[in-house]
């Protein structure tokens, strides 16, 4: 890890807080995640030698200890006290990323895997009732290999299946990956999705009523954008009749 030579504490915290990756780990971990393999798919970005070296990182400082798990193979990761006491940072940065840096996704940002991985984890099976459900999301842009996705609802847990589980379908969803994110994270409401066709759900009628309830959005859904919109400026070059010399310094765009 890197120093700032500093002895304030803020920059010792920094020091181990700030590291690429690691609050995303911490906040796996705080989630219940354990097992490596876990970690990986909320990091996917990260090699596994780079999480390695992170676990190992947050282990040498006490945030983090690995466990043998009951089965005696490979290892589990938990946070320790001092690492729990880091939740209410990671908790307060995702408020203010929601409040503050809400804007239009670039196409670098729409992250299937952990989109997927998010649903998987929150959806509520028992909305279908106690029997097995399947929910089939397809994202219609996306190549035929990344296209379809199923998620299986069983004994009160809910499993994603990357080929076709050969089960009844209850409820099918057809939308877009960007639009899917934007429900997930709270800028899109379902129902205005549903009513403007930006995702289409065929199935019974109990099936359709049971989607809000089994689709489990982000923990800071709610939380409102406090995010300024720019206003577009109006070229220096359009103000003065387009005459030489007239330079454009900002488009007024969104980042």
């Amino acid at each position: 890890m890197g120093s700032y030579g500093q002895f304030c504490p803020i920059s010792k915290a920094a020091e181990i807080f700030c590291e690429r990756w690691t609050p995303l780990i911490l906040r796996d971990l705080g989630k219940g995640v354990s097992r490596f393999c876990e970690l990986q798919r909320g990091v996917a970005r990260a090699s596994p030698t780079l999480l390695s070296k992170r676990l190992k990182q947050l282990e040498a400082e006490g945030l983090v200890e690995r466990r043998r798990p009951e089965s005696g193979h490979g290892w589990t990761y938990h946070l320790t006290a001092p690492g729990q006491d880091l939740m209410p940072l990671v908790h307060a940065l995702g408020v203010w990323g929601q409040r503050w840096s809400r804007r239009e996704l670039m196409d670098h940002e729409l992250d299937a895997g952990l989109l997927l991985w998010a649903i998987e984890r929150g959806a509520h099976p028992d909305a279908f009732g106690a029997r097995r459900s399947v929910v089939k999301l397809t994202f219609r842009e996306r190549p035929a290999r990344w296209r379809h996705y199923w998620f299986v609802g069983e004994n009160g847990a809910t499993q994603l299946c990357i080929t076709d589980p050969a089960f009844d379908v209850d409820l099918y969803l057809t939308t877009t990956l960007r639009d899917m994110i934007y429900v997930w994270r709270g800028d899109l409401a379902l129902h205005a999705a549903l009513s403007q066709n930006r995702i289409e759900a065929i199935g019974s009628a109990r099936a359709r009523s049971a989607l809000p309830r089994w689709l489990a959005k982000s923990k800071f859904a709610d939380v409102k954008s406090k995010r300024v919109q720019r206003r577009v400026a109006k070229s220096p070059r359009a103000a003065c009749g387009g005459r030489a010399g007239c330079l454009d310094p900002d488009s007024g765009r969104e980042p």
